[in-house]
């Protein structure tokens, strides 16, 4: 009777340490990481498909985290996602020229916005637009167009 409580109760705490262990998992690779600054800028960027980027997703770049997404929305003028985030007033000498992409990073394919400079003498200040962009990759797409392609190829 002895040895069944201990089995029991030994089963029950380790079926806990690994519910445990899964909701740490999950709050640490689900963006949770902070990004705060005393001073910001906003700057807008326009995109044809944003993917599943959200708000509060980071802006970074040569992989540091400068800024935070705070706006997704639609326009409907030119059909465009428009998004808009604020960057810290510490890198205000991004070039205005520069670029913005939709990344994905880790596992769990979690979206961010990557900005590479580019070699302009002015910078990016607030109410900037970024006007060179690249959409996020939609894998579905990706997918269908290899199938479409090696269906097609097949008939010759």
């Amino acid at each position: 009777m002895q040895q069944t409580r201990s089995v029991e109760i030994g089963t029950g705490l380790f079926v806990l340490l690994g519910m445990s262990a899964l909701f740490f998992l999950t709050t640490q690779t689900t963006g949770g990481d902070s990004f705060s600054a005393a001073e910001t800028y906003t700057v807008e960027a326009s995109f044809e498909n944003i993917g599943s980027l959200k708000s509060r997703a980071p802006v970074a770049m040569s992989g540091v985290t400068i800024g935070r997404v705070t706006k997704v929305s639609f326009d409907a003028e030119t059909l465009e996602a428009r998004v808009r985030f604020e960057i810290d007033s510490q890198y205000s000498q991004i070039p205005d020229d520069s670029d913005a992409s939709i990344l994905t990073s880790g596992l769990l394919g979690s979206q961010y916005i990557g900005l590479q400079a580019g070699g302009s003498d002015t910078y990016l200040e607030e109410g900037s637009e970024v006007y060179f962009t690249q959409s996020a990759i939609v894998l579905e797409n990706l997918i269908g167009k290899f199938l479409v392609n090696a269906g097609s190829g097949g008939d010759e």
